[in-house]
């Protein structure tokens, strides 16, 4: 059989379909949980990037000696990757379609998170209302847990203005 030939950028382009992604206003029904699905395994090289270039030098994140004299098993997650990772993880159900971040409240870490850990997320729509300033946006608020194994390592609340399915 024939090699494929090769097919130009604007051929590809033509061919693509646009898939839509992320959740209206009205999908976010008050109690609606959502599993978010990939989920992601934390690694030594993860803690040092992020705890480097967000200048985090604590050393608790980098030196074991340092982080077994405080009574740890070995150096955790920097707390703020862990946040990062699980409020990642929620953006392509929760916001993908866009809106302003409004905010995070309630935020808890819960327990440390080692390097090899593999942490998923779950949001629950705790609110949702009109904006009375944008009429083809709603407010949504969430309550979005980090776990491990099934156990709950974060959560905290997360609130975005969301675009309303007639404004699209």
């Amino acid at each position: 059989m024939p090699p494929t030939p090769l097919r130009s950028a604007d051929e590809i382009r033509q061919a693509a379909v646009l898939l839509p992604k992320g959740c209206y206003f009205e999908d976010f029904e008050p109690g609606r949980v959502f599993e978010h699905h990939w989920g992601r395994t934390l690694t030594e090289s993860d803690n040092s990037f992020f705890s480097t270039m967000t200048l985090h030098f604590n050393p608790i994140y980098f030196n074991q000696e340092h982080a077994q004299s405080l009574g740890y098993e070995r150096c955790p997650v920097n707390p703020y990757l862990v946040f990062n990772l699980v409020f990642g993880l929620s953006t392509e159900d929760l916001s993908e379609l866009g809106g302003a971040f409004l905010g995070v409240d309630d935020m808890v870490f819960e327990q440390p998170v080692y390097p090899g850990d593999t942490l998923v997320a779950r949001s629950t729509v705790v609110d949702r209302r009109n904006s009375s300033s944008r009429k083809d946006q709603g407010i949504v608020t969430w309550h979005t847990e980090g776990l491990r194994k099934g156990q709950r390592v974060i959560h905290f609340r997360r609130t975005n203005l969301v675009l309303r399915k007639n404004a699209a």
